[in-house]
């Protein structure tokens, strides 16, 4: 059964329950298992720095954490069994580097449908299918 259950949430949308939020939360239920939300903030290029303010990187941060921390509270597990993390990079660098570093024995990720139809799943979940050292499941909207 998986314990560590790591879930890839994207913090875009916050009004909306994430795509794979209720199976992961299933999964960990029934194992008795943690839950640990993980966001990826994108680095900002370099050439766009000079506009941006000084804090820029800070204020990123306290705002995905912030976001992050109003969903864990709506997350009906006790404290110990639920955490979050905010990373920045490479989505699937930095989910897969977070799921080695915590253990995690499950990633679980929300894939949109793809626009052509000869395309597996979306690129970022199909990466971390591919390189994950941990079972993944890979939830779409039906």
């Amino acid at each position: 059964m998986f314990r560590k259950v790591l879930f890839a949430i994207d913090l875009a949308d916050p009004a909306h329950a994430p795509l794979g939020l209720a199976e992961a939360l299933e999964i960990v239920g029934l194992s008795g298992g943690q839950l640990r939300l993980v966001n990826v903030q994108q680095l900002l290029p370099a050439t766009f720095m000079e506009f941006a303010p000084a804090n820029f990187d800070d204020e990123q941060e306290k705002r995905a954490l912030t976001a992050l921390n109003a969903v864990l509270e709506r997350i009906d597990l006790p404290g110990g069994r639920k955490s979050g993390v905010v990373r920045f990079g490479g989505i699937y660098h930095e989910l897969l580097g977070e799921a080695a570093q915590w253990g995690a024995d499950l990633i679980v990720v929300g894939s949109h449908r793809p626009v052509m139809a000869d395309y597996l799943i979306g690129t970022n979940a199909k990466t971390i299918v591919r390189h994950a050292q941990c079972s993944v499941l890979v939830v779409r909207p039906s």
